[in-house]
């Protein structure tokens, strides 16, 4: 690796598939972003946690071990109890994995959540409390968190987060690098001084579209909107314009001193690669050449 210092990090993440057909494509897919030797690859998780250990965990251990990149597990706090979380972080800390991604995660209909972590600032200090060494992240949204009344309160909220031992920050997927910058200024203004991560999200076909549209209150430009409407009867051009899309983002984002880029792989190694070549100089990263 050949990151300076000075560098914005580059890392990706990956999320657990619902079958063993599924966990195959994906190891392939890790195989192929190992050479591109990311900062750290973070892995998901459901609210479900019967299936996190053989999941989340046995994917996260995959790609410490196997493929000896730095991992991030991303945690969600609603549905499990304080017993439960330390025996998660004592796994870890045996698997030599100390990065938690805290969250208070989705509440799901016909389930009630536990009452140890109502919020994940709780499960931030709990982790804390438990494991000082590890490194505990936390999520946030430039365009406001939907449970939030008002930017004022996202800001109020995401600083207790912050003071509860959260070490950085990782957005939520954005289209408008304009709106990230504004929720950079209202964060330092709230002195939330830790690194934060651009998640960004490339649009590679039209239904992974809609359903952002329809899931995610992201403010969409005109270029962006341009793209999907000229496109949509085209799936390989609306593919490489989404590329094009998010490799635009990125080169902005480097360019006005990002901390870091997170990409939200969607477990698609082509895509990930594509946009590696095109801003790996933007990290102090080399393309590896290919066999």
């Amino acid at each position: 690796m050949t990151e300076t210092n000075n560098a914005p990090t580059l890392s990706f993440e990956v999320f657990p598939p619902n079958s063993d057909v599924g966990v195959g494509k994906l190891t392939d897919t890790l195989d192929q972003l190992k050479g591109l030797e990311p900062s750290f690859i973070s892995v998901t998780a459901s609210n479900h946690k019967l299936d996190y250990e053989k999941t989340t965990i046995d994917l996260a251990k995959y790609v410490h071990d196997t493929l000896q990149c730095p991992t991030m597990v991303h945690m969600p706090a609603a549905y499990v109890t304080k017993k439960e979380v330390k025996d998660v972080l004592d796994r870890l800390e045996k698997m030599n994995i100390n990065q938690v991604l805290a969250l208070r995660g989705d509440i799901v209909d016909g389930y009630v959540p536990e009452t140890d972590f109502k919020y994940a600032s709780d499960l931030t200090s709990f982790i804390k409390e438990q494991k000082p060494n590890f490194q505990v992240s936390g999520a946030c949204y430039p365009e406001v968190h939907p449970d939030s009344k008002n930017r004022v309160d996202d800001i109020k909220h995401l600083k207790d987060k912050v003071d509860s031992g959260c070490d950085q920050l990782i957005t939520q997927l954005f289209y408008d690098n304009e709106q990230f910058y504004r929720f950079q200024e209202e964060c330092a203004i709230a002195n939330i001084n830790v690194p934060i991560l651009a998640g960004i999200m490339p649009i590679v076909n039209r239904k992974q579209a809609l359903h952002v549209i329809e899931n995610c209150s992201a403010h969409l430009p005109k270029k962006f909107v341009n793209i999907l409407d000229k496109y949509k009867d085209n799936p390989v051009s609306l593919k490489e314009a989404g590329i094009a899309y998010a490799v635009d983002q990125i080169v902005d984002l480097v360019t006005n001193d990002v901390q870091g880029v997170h990409l939200y792989t969607m477990n698609k190694s082509d895509t990930a690669k594509h946009i590696f070549r095109n801003t790996a100089s933007l990290f102090d990263l080399e393309v590896p050449v290919e066999e």
